[in-house]
């Protein structure tokens, strides 16, 4: 797998994880410091992820990265092929 697809492979983990985080209210209700810990971690992964690949990806995905649209992001992303 080229590094640019790894790199965004990465990143739609990244993104999807971040929704895992999110919707786990139970971790979020029984430890909300460490909940909130794991979330800016993957939002720290993210920013990392998106500033490595900047100037290497599609103008579309560059605007939701950009604007922080991450849930468009993640289903560009995973409707990537069909496109």
């Amino acid at each position: 797998m080229p590094p640019e697809n790894r790199s965004l492979h990465s990143l739609s983990n990244l993104l999807q994880r971040r929704l895992e985080v999110i919707a786990d209210h139970d971790w979020r209700d029984r430890d909300s410091n460490a909940h909130m810990e794991a979330l800016r971690d993957v939002s720290e992964g993210i920013a990392r992820c998106h500033q490595s690949l900047k100037g290497h990806i599609p103008p579309r995905l560059e605007h939701f990265l950009d604007n922080r649209s991450l849930d468009k992001a993640l289903d560009w992303l995973q409707n990537a092929d069909s496109r």
